[in-house]
């Protein structure tokens, strides 16, 4: 049966039919209706199910990336910052809309899965699968298989505390991973050190590469910010290999100067532990939400 993979994002929703060999049959992108409300977001799932399933031609096995995750308590969704999704019955309610069973993850699970499955972290046992974009998330894959943890929260990272004394985060925290390590903790530490508030992140890395002072250190800040935070759960998990996704993977001084700043902080007299940058790019989500479904013989 073929799986159709729904990443939910916050300005996006992107939709695919995927076979059991992993190719891409269709992909259909919409706006997600975020301000239009809770139902305006779950009929526009159902219309790009209903679409793709038309292309398919056949009904289809569904999973569904969201941010935030289902509540082991409730039921209803929980640290989304899509917040108009947060205490709701998501996964309950469109399975009544749809009239089927699906498959529900966090955005970062969806990541860590499809990476481990046919991506960077192919063939390696245990895989840590990092979300580096305007939040930091983190999902963790055992020999093929999803850990989501009793509670749906392991691989949880960003929301560990770096530095007490850091900027406040959304889930009522001082100083998370989230506030230093994602796109906008590098420009808040960039402008709090005297940095221009029109430079975006773009232009920050690329101003550290040219030479500009301020900017470097901004970014010496960040590897050695991401060193500490990635070196504790590498000290936890001590896994085979760590996966980077989100835009913030794609600076290349993350794979040598950040790796140095790991290897640094790491508990060990070596790391052994691979970083990767991702193979399927802003696809990785998409593709992972299919994956819940895992394909015949796995």
């Amino acid at each position: 049966m073929l799986r159709i993979g729904i990443d939910l994002g916050g300005t996006k929703t992107e939709g695919i039919v995927m076979d059991d060999a992993g190719k891409i049959l269709a992909c259909e992108r919409r706006p997600t209706p975020q301000t239009e409300g809770y139902e305006a977001i779950l009929n526009n799932i159902r219309g790009l199910v209903l679409d793709l399933e038309e292309k398919a031609g056949q009904q289809c096995h569904l999973g569904i990336g969201t941010p935030g995750a289902i509540s082991a308590r409730t039921g209803c969704l929980k640290n989304s910052n899509t917040v108009c999704l947060n205490g709701r019955p998501v996964k309950d309610d469109l399975e009544k809309i749809l009239a089927r069973p699906i498959r529900i993850a966090n955005d970062a699970n969806c990541f860590a899965l499809s990476e481990a499955l046919d991506g960077a972290g192919k063939n390696h046992g245990v895989v840590f699968g990092v979300i580096l974009g305007t939040g930091v998330g983190g999902g963790i894959v055992f020999h093929g298989k999803l850990h989501e943890g009793p509670q749906h929260i392991a691989g949880e990272w960003g929301h560990n505390i770096l530095e007490a004394d850091g900027p406040s985060c959304y889930c009522g925290k001082r100083g998370c991973v989230e506030t230093f390590l994602s796109g906008p903790g590098l420009a808040r530490d960039y402008i709090a050190h005297g940095g221009d508030p029109a430079h975006d992140t773009h232009v920050i890395v690329a101003r550290a590469v040219d030479g500009d002072a301020r900017a470097e250190a901004a970014m010496q800040r960040y590897f050695d910010r991401f060193g500490r935070a990635l070196s504790t759960v590498i000290n936890i998990l001590d896994p085979d290999a760590v996966v980077l996704g989100g835009g913030m993977s794609n600076i290349a001084r993350l794979y040598t100067e950040g790796r140095a700043r790991v290897e640094r902080y790491v508990f060990n007299d070596e790391l052994r532990t691979q970083i990767l940058p991702h193979v399927h790019g802003d696809s990785s989500g998409v593709r992972g939400a299919a994956q819940l479904w895992p394909a015949p013989g796995l």
